[in-house]
């Protein structure tokens, strides 16, 4: 909920990801910069930790899992908006740059790509729930505010699941815009 006095920060969230902010260095950042939205993010944790149901599903792993987490704080006009976490396969990438502290630069992307594995497709899955967590905490969120739970799920080319972003967004700092595939609109 929106506090008196304080300003509103509402920023937007395609779905699906376009290809061009897919492949930025940072998604979120290359969508605040397109809306005029001074972005910034802060890392979090770099690390193993069990992973939930959502992710075990999309990761084709068993729930409690141990996986490698990226976890980053997103904030826009110094406004927290979202906590997105990659998530890894520790058998896949395990002892990888991606296991270091910090940013992957120059991209994320380039560092899954840069160990070989190559992007064939994704799938996004949207969820509308209350706070879970230290979730209404770490994104200052006002009692009864809910957040929006998006798992992005990216496969290589074989078909098998190499990343899933799980992105906890406040839902009353978001809108989201949906377009249908081109070529496939009906009424």
């Amino acid at each position: 909920m929106e506090q008196i006095g304080a300003p509103r920060v509402l920023v937007r969230r395609s779905l699906p990801t376009e290809p061009a902010v897919r492949a930025s260095a940072s998604l979120f950042m290359a969508e605040a910069e397109r809306q005029g939205v001074r972005a910034s993010r802060r890392m979090l944790y770099v690390g193993p930790e069990p992973a939930g149901d959502r992710v075990a599903a999309a990761l084709r792993v068993a729930p409690g899992t141990d996986v490698l987490a990226r976890r980053k704080l997103l904030l826009a006009g110094e406004v927290p908006v979202r906590v997105a976490t990659s998530f890894f396969r520790l058998d896949v990438f395990d002892g990888t740059p991606l296991c270091e502290p910090g940013f992957v630069r120059p991209s994320l992307q380039a560092g899954i790509e840069a160990l070989g594995h190559r992007f064939g497709h994704a799938e996004e899955e949207l969820v509308a729930r209350p706070p879970a967590g230290d979730e209404a905490g770490t994104l200052d969120l006002a009692p009864g505010e809910w957040v929006v739970q998006i798992v992005r799920t990216s496969f290589d080319t074989a078909g098998t699941p190499i990343h899933a972003l799980e992105t906890i967004c406040a839902a009353s700092r978001h809108v989201f815009t949906i377009t249908q595939v081109t070529g496939a609109d009906e009424f």
